[in-house]
């Protein structure tokens, strides 16, 4: 079901290793919901390199990745990338895992222009946030969350960006709080479920 190359390998070894398990599900389950959603609208996408991405988009919100001169999604992209030359890519295709991490906090990506970063910001601002609820289905939010639960995700998640918004007033992070990210994810729909 996973992609099982080198690259995909270690970045689940990273994920798995450094990520709480509430951010750890919530990599996968980004991977999963991009995946549905992209399957639906027959988007065709590069599925190690949108897993790769997936699963290291956050890894600059953890202790052991956290910059403190980056923002976290460039920190997480950079280490996405050294992840993918030492498995073995080319530094071309390491820079795209770089660009996709850093775009998914962005404005919108066209599906046509860049599937695997529209996939990954479609994936995470419903996770984070439950925009666009009507493209994921009941049985699929089922499914997904019953096999990776949110385990806190909302509330964790909130700290991390309250603390990078102190740190780095700069940041889309910080953007996001000021936009009454907290209230957004309180309003998320996937929040309402038992988090198991």
């Amino acid at each position: 079901m996973f992609p099982e190359t080198p690259a995909a390998v270690a970045a689940l070894s990273v994920a798995t290793r450094f990520c709480s398990p509430a951010l750890f599900n919530h990599c996968v389950r980004s991977y999963l919901w991009g995946a549905v959603y992209g399957t639906a609208h027959g988007i065709a996408f590069d599925d190690e390199l949108f897993y790769v991405s997936a699963l290291l988009h956050d890894i600059g919100l953890t202790e052991a990745f956290d910059s403190h001169r980056l923002p976290f999604e460039e920190a997480g992209g950079q280490l996405a990338w050294v992840c993918g030359v030492a498995a073995g890519w080319p530094a071309g295709r390491a820079a795209r895992v770089t660009e996709i991490i850093m775009l998914h906090m962005r404005e919108d990506v066209s599906p046509a222009g860049d599937p695997e970063s529209h996939l990954l910001q479609v994936a995470s601002s419903w996770e984070v946030v439950g925009r666009h609820p009507e493209e994921f289905s009941p049985d699929a939010r089922a499914e997904i969350l019953a096999r990776y639960p949110r385990l806190g995700f909302g509330a964790e998640f909130l700290a991390c960006f309250e603390d990078q918004a102190r740190r780095k007033p700069d940041s889309a992070a910080a953007a996001s709080v000021r936009n009454d990210v907290a209230g957004r994810i309180a309003a998320n729909p996937l929040e309402g479920r038992p988090t198991a």
